[in-house]
């Protein structure tokens, strides 16, 4: 690629243009490529999923200790005919938690194929991660809109 560049800035000498279009075209060539801020920028994007799928894992797991927690309050109370038998939150916690990580390969996947994209100076947007994660959400909200009103 320097060499490119070398070729370039002397064929721009040679036929008398200005540094100006040797300029464009090493920035348009730059552009091409992905600056170091897109990949920086990229690398942020990712830890943040990262963050999120941590977020969203702890939260899976409160879910379920909190399930745990709240089945052993009878016992502890001495009233062991008081057990909840059926209950939906372990199972629910779980879920989450396993969606937490499947949040972090989605993340990892996707930062790979952007750092590819900028690479070869083909950037193509997606917002597939965004739609599943936001729709898992809102079924997990419903669910425990439901259980709540079902429990009370």
């Amino acid at each position: 690629m320097n060499e490119e560049r070398e070729m370039i800035f002397k064929n721009n000498i040679r036929s008398g243009s200005s540094l100006n279009s040797f300029n464009l075209q090493f920035m348009q060539e730059f552009k091409n490529k992905g600056a170091v801020n897109d990949h920086l920028a990229n690398e942020r994007t990712y830890l943040a999923w990262i963050r999120t799928s941590l977020g969203i894992m702890v939260f899976g797991f409160v879910v379920v200790k909190f399930s745990l927690f709240i089945k052993q309050i009878p016992l502890l109370l001495g009233k062991a005919d008081l057990l909840p038998q059926k209950g939906y939150s372990s199972f629910l916690g779980i879920v989450i938690v396993l969606v937490g990580a499947i949040t972090a390969i989605l993340s990892y996947i996707r930062y790979r194929q952007t750092e590819k994209q900028l690479r070869t100076g083909q950037y193509e947007h997606s917002s597939g991660l965004i739609t599943v994660l936001t729709g898992f959400i809102l079924l997990v909200s419903i669910f425990l809109v439901a259980y709540l009103i079902q429990s009370t």
